[in-house]
């Protein structure tokens, strides 16, 4: 059912953009207009060397000028609708059904213009670039040649920083997620009526410990947590018999960075967890345990689904926040994408360049993950709702 909702949102998302694309309204001039002048912009722009339009000078001079001509019809359309605000719908030429429909069927040339030039200049433009850099036997001039030849000679370097910042940002918020739904459960323990002084004991104490986790964690920097992790752990291997070596074999600083990422997420994902929580009507207890369930069994089978499914927006943007987060295990010696930057950069005194292209995957990564996990909530048919609140306030569940 679920996938069949996913398969019409998806069309009627299509349908939109057709007909938005295929009437004849009043956007046509705004819209077209910006990316006219973006298209004038590369026109104006030296060809690159593999361009396949170095040949047709001609060619290019004619979608100049269209593009131009365009921009100077947007202009008188727009000072005329600023001198005839009130009228311009009825007095204007510009608004006549035959004139709209013609405009449209420009705007689709002027596009395909922009289109070709976006290829020309852009595609074709990373094409030289890369063909330079890659056969480059020093550092290229151009920003863009030395970031591709950063990138080409430091390649497995970057990889190597990639795939380690990959697998924390992946297995971290993975191993998180179960952690925080333990931790949740014990947050939002309230003593109850029918339980017994060892309980009451057990959920008083899984209470605080949650309350006290969550202010900790959330309170410091990440990269302290993974100094204390990595130092303090290390610093306990060494009372032993265990050489330097033998301890850096069992306590690697991905071993560390992997723990850091997974205790300071879980405190986070634990709040949006409660959050979501919260966001159950509390009508939805007291029926619950109207109908004879117990406290435990209400919120296991009433209302955790509930708010789990309610704070998967939430916990999905974790994944791209420990992404980027990753970055501050270099502290550590964690060889992961930002390690890597720093290496790369000082072996080639090209830091610069190097910061760029690192900034380029880190965003790439973000905008997949987002992308990934939106999917996912598509799929599991999550709306956006309002989260309940993530102070250290207690949720308000009235006992039975």
């Amino acid at each position: 059912m679920g996938s069949n909702q996913s398969q019409t949102a998806g069309a009627n998302s299509r349908g939109r953009l057709a007909t938005f694309i295929l009437s004849d309204h009043r956007y046509v001039l705004l819209a077209t207009s910006a990316v006219a002048a973006l298209g004038a912009m590369l026109s104006s722009s030296p060809r690159p060397a593999m361009s396949f339009m170095a040949n047709a000078y001609m060619v290019e001079v004619v979608m100049y000028y269209i593009l131009i001509a365009w921009l100077v019809l947007s202009a008188v359309a727009l000072v005329f609708k600023l001198a005839k605000w009130r009228t311009y719908a009825d007095e204007s030429l510009f608004t006549k059904p035959a004139v709209a429909r013609l405009l449209r069927y420009v705007s689709y040339v002027v596009w395909l213009i922009v289109a070709v030039l976006v290829v020309d200049r852009i595609g074709m433009g990373l094409a030289s670039a890369w063909a330079v850099a890659s056969t480059a036997t020093s550092m290229p001039e151009t920003t863009l040649e030395r970031m591709l030849y950063v990138l080409y000679k430091g390649r497995g370097t970057f990889y190597e920083g990639f795939k380690t910042t990959v697998l924390l940002a992946v297995f971290g918020t993975s191993i998180a997620f179960f952690l925080a739904l333990l931790l949740v459960f014990l947050r939002i323990q309230v003593v109850d009526r029918s339980d017994n002084d060892f309980v009451r004991f057990l959920k008083v104490v899984g209470s605080g410990f949650a309350k006290v986790y969550s202010t900790v964690v959330r309170g410091t920097p990440m990269m302290v947590q993974a100094m204390i992790i990595f130092f303090g752990v290390f610093g306990l291997f060494k009372m032993t018999n265990l050489t330097t070596t033998q301890i850096n074999g069992i306590w690697s600083t991905f071993a560390a960075g992997l723990v850091t990422i997974t205790l300071n997420s879980t405190a986070y994902m634990m709040e949006v967890l409660r959050g979501g929580i919260e966001s159950v009507d509390a009508g939805q207890m007291e029926a619950a345990r109207s109908l004879g369930l117990s406290q435990w069994e209400a919120m296991r089978k009433v209302v955790f689904p509930q708010g789990v499914k309610f704070a998967i927006p939430g916990l999905s943007n974790e994944l791209a926040i420990n992404i980027k987060d990753s970055s501050v295990l270099s502290v550590i010696g964690t060889f992961d994408l930002m390690f890597a930057t720093t290496t790369v950069g000082g072996i080639y005194y090209a830091k610069f360049e190097a910061a760029l292209v690192t900034s380029v995957m880190y965003l790439c990564l973000t905008m997949f993950a987002s992308w990934l996990l939106g999917r996912l909530a598509s799929r599991l048919d999550v709306k956006s709702v309002k989260l309940g609140s993530t102070s250290d306030q207690p949720i308000n569940v009235e006992e039975r």
